[in-house]
């Protein structure tokens, strides 16, 4: 682990950096732990949220002052579990800091938190878009999940929200839930899309270690069906173009410009900041993250050092690789030319076209021109294709 310095010491400043930047920030506290969960987060202890939010004051002082932040998103954690208070001085000390406000800003809230008053506060910083996990709208998949909320407080969380009139809003959903039927799926992304948002998220439920649910798969409890997952996800696919929700990637849907810029500048290989416990980064051709611990977190802000875990120094090779890997997972796909263009020091790049060349002829992606997409058969086996080019 080592201290961070302030993030544009570095920068010459005879260059003008023009390439998109984004900011994450996570809000590490959270009422309770959803069985399916391995996000770092904290219960809210009200000593803790002070000494947070004062010690993101220091983060956010050390944001780059000559780089436009693009876009920001606020994770967590829950981030809407902050009191309208204490969103208002996070959200002002990071305007503060930054040159001027972002094109995109997200947060992320869960329907049990959403409150008038925090969201009148989020309108007045300049929020666009509003990201609500609902995961199912039926009670018995709630509960088998963790998830604390009830559906009715799902619909009343959405009326605050409709209310309020943020340009963007995000609904996201979770399938393969155990004993979920392909019939209460449908009936999920029915009812997600007649509220009306102009983006739905939806995940396959992942059983990571450390969680709850991981137990339960090593108990028996449970189990994987990789046959019914893939049931799902073109049901869903199919189920979400009939509404009017175009896929732009493999787990996201949108309505004409609904998409969200914040994920499209990670997935493309550009350039984004992390500030909080366990937040990462990709910046100046290095990736690493914040201490996973509150205490250690805060420890090092305290002692005026911002500390590196997992520090690992970027190359092109590295960086067309993930190019690679993230931008199949679009729907627009990728164009290698371009992408070596980027990454012109990458080395054996004839081995990334032979793969290339192989999910082609495997049926698997397709070529047109210098662009490489994913087909549908493709985007089943997305993660096997992500550790092949790994």
């Amino acid at each position: 682990m080592e201290a961070y310095e302030d993030m544009s010491t570095h920068m010459n400043s005879q260059v003008k950096e023009t390439r998109p930047l984004g900011l994450y920030v996570h809000v590490p506290f959270c009422a309770s732990t959803c069985d399916f969960c391995a996000f770092y987060q904290e219960k809210p202890r009200r000593g803790d949220l002070d000494r947070y939010l004062k010690a993101m004051e220091f983060e956010f002082s050390a944001l780059p002052k000559d780089r436009v932040i693009e876009t920001v998103f606020w994770g967590g954690g829950t981030p809407g579990l902050l009191s309208a208070k204490d969103l208002e001085q996070l959200g002002c000390a990071q305007l503060e800091k930054i040159n001027k406000p972002p094109i995109e800003w997200t947060i992320e809230m869960a329907p049990s938190t959403v409150k008038a008053d925090k969201l009148a506060v989020l309108q007045d910083l300049g929020v666009t878009r509003i990201s609500m996990g609902v995961q199912s709208f039926n009670a018995q998949l709630l509960a088998s999940l963790g998830r604390l909320h009830q559906p009715k407080q799902i619909y009343k969380a959405w009326e605050r929200i409709q209310a309020a009139s943020f340009p963007h809003t995000n609904l996201d959903l979770i399938f393969g839930i155990p004993n979920q039927t392909l019939g209460q799926w449908e009936a999920d992304i029915r009812e997600a899309a007649s509220l009306g948002p102009d983006h739905i998220s939806t995940y396959c439920l992942t059983f990571e270690e450390d969680t709850a649910m991981y137990l339960k798969l090593s108990q028996g409890k449970v189990r994987i069906d990789d046959e019914r997952d893939a049931k799902f996800y073109e049901r869903g696919w199919e189920l979400l173009a009939e509404l009017g929700y175009a896929q732009y990637e493999i787990s996201n849907f949108a309505k004409p410009k609904g998409e969200c810029r914040h994920n499209l500048n990670t997935w493309q290989m550009h350039e984004w900041l992390g500030c909080g416990p366990s937040a990462a980064s990709q910046y100046r051709m290095q990736r690493y993250q914040r201490p996973s611990n509150l205490d250690q977190w805060l420890s090092g802000v305290e002692k005026k050092a911002l500390l590196r875990e997992e520090l690992v120094d970027l190359n092109d090779t590295l960086l067309l690789a993930d190019g690679v890997i993230f931008g199949l997972r679009m729907n627009a796909g990728i164009d290698l030319v371009e992408l070596q263009q980027r990454f012109p020091m990458a080395q054996e790049p004839q081995r990334i076209q032979g793969q290339l060349k192989r999910l082609c002829e495997g049926e698997l992606a397709i070529k047109n021109k210098n662009r490489y997409c994913l087909t549908q058969k493709g985007q089943l086996l997305a993660d096997a294709i992500a550790v092949e080019f790994m």
